[in-house]
């Protein structure tokens, strides 16, 4: 075991994004956030800091070991549960970026994102409670009559009950249009539920005394498909007599995880007895339009997920790489045996998990940013700029650090050799963990079909452009600064590789084909995201030449763009040529062949 702790998260990276490459302290100029400065920033981040390390992390390997229990129809969750949850409740967390009227502390969704990569990577089952119950508050705030927000809001943020989503179905998991639960209005201002929902992340548990179920329901006489699914707020237990008594919802199963072993992933029945009541959130048959309103919060979380999983476990690789000592420099042929990391086989996958992790957190800090002007942007042109830029990436800032975040997952197992493959080293179970962040929130598949058939080309391609002028300042100011000039000359280069075959696809998508222009929408998903994340270290490697950082974090910086750039880059020729020849052949392959 490496002597040194794992600090989950390299705290001068941190700060190197937010007040150096993001500028964090020009959003408190913003209307929606002068209430701020870097000094609360910091208190906050601060706080979330201390409690991950220091009472957090130590729970992550306990909950992995013991995961829930269901016994006589109810979850039973590991017992440390409930004060951690009061102590994430305690420090801001679930309500920091909710604004003043609800009890929040309006932050900014880049400081949070930062913040919340700490809490993810000491315990990330722990935080899924604190995530859910935003999500689920976050729609009742945003569509919620005044009766329903009273009747769950304050009691959710407060921390008193938590919330989850459940839109899953045994039939309809991806295919949302095919769902099947029913909602009979009543005379009293509810609905009667009646249905099964699956893969129910945290719906029963032992921490608070109540859930209320985000749930996608179709109303009797409801058009077909996605145009008649409404939602409602449809808790575990509902008041009577000013108690809490049974709502007709009762876990039918638990279905056993490979990884987020913390978090119960069940099976819930809605109305056996006949009298489980919803409430109706937003509009009749409105309830994906609700859902994918939040969407962008909620895939760029999934990707704070991958980011801090793989973060975790990159430093458990480094402090491994640094304090295991196993043969000797090539070429010496006695004396003492050396740290791994002097190998360079070891250096070589240290250097690709750092280019994968720290390129994630500084996409994932510039697409929160976006977030953050796209709602509180000094004039329309700056939000609806930020709007576009924030559409197009939020598919790659879900799906790179899940993707390549279980790359440098397996990469850290690789480091520690045979204790890697041990459950007594926590690689394996992070490796677990990340599994599911190419999954859930959509999959990446479905994230690659949404980046080229949607955000690429909305707006004849303005989102393309936009992204174009953004590397395009940034290529500016890297020959200022002193860059490696052919960094940036290869990120131009490929900027304008991207921009052709963008085209090239768009016109076979207008002349009506849409196999030709998304066929290999996975590849051109993956040429995208290798430029997008070459874009990143060249702005980290600019801003590092004057930024006030140690030689070791500028040297670091350098290296990791070098590596990116030179070794990725060079990809994006043969995957732009792979999607323009519309190479079919598991396109035609039959079912039988395989």
């Amino acid at each position: 075991m490496a002597t040194q702790s794992n600090p989950l998260v390299d705290d001068g990276l941190v700060d190197f994004l937010l007040y150096s490459v993001l500028d964090a302290e020009s959003l408190c100029e913003l209307e929606g956030y002068r209430q701020h400065s870097k000094q609360t920033f910091d208190l906050y981040i601060d706080s979330v800091r201390r409690f991950s390390r220091q009472d957090l992390l130590a729970t992550y390997k306990p909950m992995d070991e013991e995961p829930p229990v269901f016994q006589d129809g109810r979850i039973h969750t590991h017992p440390a549960l409930p004060a951690l949850y009061e102590q994430m409740i305690e420090l801001g967390v679930l309500t920091a970026t909710r604004p003043d009227s609800v009890g929040g502390q309006q932050m900014p969704m880049l400081v949070h994102t930062m913040a919340s990569a700490y809490l993810m990577a000491a315990n990330l089952s722990a935080y899924g409670y604190v995530g859910l119950t935003l999500g689920a508050g976050h729609l009742i705030e945003a569509f919620g009559s005044d009766e329903v927000k009273e009747r769950f809001l304050a009691r959710m943020y407060e921390g008193e009950w938590t919330g989850t989503m459940a839109l899953t179905e045994p039939q309809a998991g991806s295919s949302l249009g095919d769902i099947s639960t029913t909602a009979t209005p009543t005379d009293d201002g509810y609905y009667l539920i009646k249905g099964s929902k699956i893969f129910i992340s945290g719906a029963d548990h032992s921490i608070t005394d109540n859930v209320v179920n985000l749930t996608l329901a179709r109303i009797a006489g409801a058009p077909e498909g996605t145009k008649g699914i409404s939602l409602f707020a449809i808790p575990r237990l509902r008041e009577r007599d000013g108690h809490l008594v049974s709502n007709d919802v009762t876990v039918a199963g638990m279905i056993h995880k490979i990884g987020w072993r913390g978090i119960p992933s069940l099976a819930l029945e809605f109305g056996d007895e006949g009298d489980c009541r919803g409430w109706l959130v937003g509009e009749p048959n409105q309830g994906l339009r609700c859902m994918f309103q939040m969407m962008n919060e909620a895939r760029i979380m999934v990707g704070v997920n991958g980011f801090a999983t793989a973060s975790a476990a990159y430093h458990e690789a480094r402090l491994y790489a640094l304090d295991r000592r196993q043969g000797r420099k090539l070429g010496s042929r006695g004396g003492e045996q050396v740290p791994i990391v002097e190998h360079a086989d070891v250096r070589r996958m240290l250097l690709r998990q750092k280019a994968i992790v720290e390129g994630s957190l500084a996409l994932l800090g510039t697409v929160s940013r976006y977030a953050d002007l796209a709602a509180h942007g000094a004039s329309q042109e700056e939000r609806e700029r930020a709007d576009l830029l924030l559409n197009l990436l939020t598919p790659v800032a879900k799906t790179f650090p899940a993707e390549r975040g279980f790359e440098s997952n397996a990469l850290s197992v690789q480091v520690h050799g045979g204790y890697g493959y041990t459950s007594e080293y926590l690689p394996e179970a992070y490796l677990r963990d990340q599994k599911l962040n190419t999954i859930h929130e959509g999959t990446n598949g479905i994230q690659s079909m949404d980046l080229l058939g949607r955000q690429v080309m909305s707006k004849g391609g303005a989102p393309l452009r936009a992204l174009a002028e953004e590397i395009g300042r940034t290529v500016s100011r890297a020959r200022k600064t002193g860059c490696d000039p052919a960094l940036s000359s290869a990120l131009e280069e490929a900027v304008a590789q991207v921009g052709a075959i963008t085209m090239e696809l768009g016109q076979r998508g207008m002349g009506g084909d849409a196999e030709g222009m998304l066929g290999h929408s996975w590849d051109y998903l993956d040429m995208f995201a290798t430029l997008v994340i070459g874009w990143q270290w060249l702005n980290m490697a600019a801003t590092a030449q004057s930024a006030p950082v140690s030689d070791e974090r500028k040297h670091g910086t350098d290296a990791a763009a070098q590596y990116w750039i030179r070794t990725e880059l060079p990809r994006i020729p043969l995957l732009a040529e792979l999607c323009r020849s519309n190479e079919d052949s598991y396109i035609g392959a039959e079912p039988s062949w395989f």
